[in-house]
C-alpha cells in the first residue's frame, strides 16, 4: 500500500491531511444517532428517552474499538515512520484485526445478555426500558463488524489515508440513515419496529460497508494474508494492546460518565433524559471537527515520534489546541444563537426541546476544553503513552464530572448538570498541560 509520508513539510498540511477528510467520516457516523434521535423522536416520548439510556451505553461499548483502533494506529504510524517494510507493517494490520474481532464477539455477547438490567439500574422504566431492551439485540449483532470497519480505518489512517477511511464510515452513515425510516416506521411488507428497526438498520449497515471495506483492502493491498498466520502474532497482540487496553478504557470513561450523568436526570423525570439526550446528540455533531482532529493527530504524533522526529510531533499538539479554540469559540456562537431551532428540531415534545436548548446555549462555552482533551488523548496514545490519557480522562469523569452532577442535582435540578459539564471541560485544559509535558509532547 502506498504510504503519506506526514514527516515532512508544514505540520498543519500533515494534520489537515488526514483530519480533513475525517471530519466528514465522523460526522456521518454521528448523524446517524442524530438521525435516529429525529426519526424515534417522531414516535413519542418514550422512544426518544430511550434514546437518552441507549446512546451512553452504546457508546461506552464502543469505546473497545475506538482503544483498539488507537492501539492499531499507534503500533502501524510508527511502524511506517521507523520505515519498516511493508510485510512488518501487514502484519501488525492483520493481528490486530483479529484480535479486535475475537474481543468484539465477546463483548457483544456480554452487552446482548447484561442490557436489559443495565438500563434498568440507569433507571429506565416501562415503556422506556421496552423500547431501550428491544434496541440490544440487535445491535450486539452489529457490533464485531463496527469494531472490524474501525480497524480496517486505523490501517488506513497510519498509513496518512484519511480519505478513504472517511468514505467508509459515509458508506456506512448513509446506508443507515437511509433504512431508518423504512425499518423504524415500516414500509409495504416491513413491520414497524421503532427503536429495534433503528438497531437493525445500524446492523445491515455495518455488514455490508465492512464486507465492502474488506474486499478494497485486500485489492490495495491495505492488508494481506502472512505467509504464516500467525507468525509472531504474541508481539504484534502486546504492541496493540499496550495502548488499545487503556486507551479503551479512557474512551469508555467519558460515555460511562454520561450513563452516570444520565442516571442522575432520571431522578428529574423523562423529560430531561430526552432532552439531555436530545442535547447530546447535537453536541456530537458540533465536536465534529474536533474528533476529526483528534483521529489526524494520531497519525502524525505517531509517524514523526517513530522518525525521531519529536519537535515535530510537538507542533502539531500546539497547533490542535489553537485550532481547538479558535473552533470552540466559533461553534459557542452558533449554538447560542441557534439552540431553540435546533433542539426543536431533534426533539417533538417542547418541554424536552427547551432542556435540550439550555443544554446547548450554556455547555456549548466549554466545548473548547473537550476538544484540547481528546487531541491530547490522541497524541499520547499514539507515542505509546496510553496510561497518561487514561488518567487524565478518568480523573475528568470521576474527580469532576460525576460528583458534581449528582451534587448539581441535588442542590439545583437541572442547572446542576449543566455547571458539572462546564467545570468537566475546562478542567481538562490543565489537565492536558500537565499530561503532555510529563510524555514530551508539550516542550518547555
Amino acid at each position: 500500500m502506498a504510504r503519506i509520508d506526514l514527516t515532512q513539510g508544514p505540520v498543519w498540511r500533515a494534520l489537515a491531511t488526514v483530519s480533513a477528510p475525517m471530519s466528514l467520516g465522523i460526522l456521518g457516523v454521528l448523524s446517524v444517532g442524530l438521525a435516529d434521535a429525529y426519526f424515534l423522536g417522531q414516535l413519542g416520548e418514550a422512544p426518544l428517552a430511550a434514546v437518552g439510556f441507549i446512546y451512553p451505553v452504546t457508546t461506552a461499548v464502543t469505546s473497545l474499538s475506538i482503544g483498539l483502533s488507537a492501539g492499531a494506529n499507534a503500533a502501524i504510524s510508527q511502524s511506517v515512520g521507523r520505515g519498516d517494510s511493508e510485510a512488518e507493517t501487514n502484519r501488525l494490520a492483520v493481528h490486530a484485526i483479529l484480535l479486535g474481532v475475537v474481543i468484539a464477539l465477546l463483548v457483544a455477547l456480554m452487552f446482548h445478555l447484561g442490557a436489559g438490567a443495565l438500563f434498568s439500574l440507569m433507571g429506565a422504566k416501562d415503556d422506556v426500558l421496552k423500547e431501550a431492551q428491544s434496541y440490544a439485540p440487535f445491535w450486539a449483532l452489529s457490533f464485531p463488524f463496527l469494531v472490524g470497519m474501525a480497524l480496517l480505518n486505523a490501517v488506513f489512517r497510519a498509513h496518512g489515508d484519511g480519505a478513504t477511511a472517511a468514505v467508509i464510515m459515509l458508506i456506512a452513515a448513509l446506508l443507515n440513515i437511509a433504512l431508518d425510516p423504512i425499518l423504524i416506521y415500516g414500509l409495504g411488507p416491513i413491520p414497524e419496529m421503532s427503536t429495534a428497526g433503528a438497531a437493525l438498520a445500524t446492523a445491515l449497515a455495518r455488514i455490508f460497508t465492512l464486507v465492502v471495506a474488506f474486499i478494497y483492502a485486500l485489492r490495495v493491498g491495505a492488508i494481506s494474508r502472512p505467509k504464516i498466520l500467525l507468525d509472531g502474532i504474541g508481539s504484534s497482540v502486546c504492541e496493540v494492546i499496550r495502548v488499545g487496553l487503556p486507551a479503551a478504557f479512557s474512551n469508555a470513561i467519558n460515555p460511562a460518565g454520561m450513563a452516570m450523568v444520565t442516571a442522575a436526570a432520571a431522578t428529574l423525570g423523562d423529560t430531561v433524559v430526552a432532552g439531555l439526550g436530545a442535547a447530546q446528540r447535537v453536541q456530537s455533531v458540533a465536536l465534529v471537527p474536533l474528533l476529526a482532529l483528534s483521529a489526524g493527530i494520531g497519525p502524525v504524533v505517531g509517524q514523526n515520534w517513530g522518525a525521531d522526529q519529536n519537535g515535530r510531533a510537538r507542533i502539531a499538539v500546539l497547533r490542535s489546541w489553537q485550532f481547538c479554540l479558535c473552533y470552540g469559540l466559533a461553534a459557542a456562537v452558533v449554538l447560542t444563537i441557534f439552540a431553540p431551532q435546533i433542539s426543536g428540531f431533534i426533539a417533538s415534545d417542547v418541554a424536552a426541546a427547551d432542556r435540550a436548548a439550555q443544554y446547548l446555549r450554556i455547555v456549548s462555552w466549554s466545548f473548547l476544553g473537550y476538544g484540547v482533551l481528546v487531541t491530547a488523548n490522541a497524541a499520547m496514545n499514539a507515542r505509546s503513552k496510553a496510561v497518561w490519557s487514561m488518567g487524565l480522562s478518568l480523573a475528568r469523569i470521576f474527580v469532576v464530572y460525576v460528583p458534581l452532577a449528582w451534587l448539581g442535582v441535588w442542590m439545583f435540578g437541572y442547572p446542576g448538570i449543566l455547571g458539572a459539564a462546564i467545570a468537566a471541560n475546562f478542567a481538562a485544559l490543565p489537565g492536558a498541560y500537565f499530561a503532555g509535558r510529563k510524555t514530551g509532547l508539550v516542550g518547555e
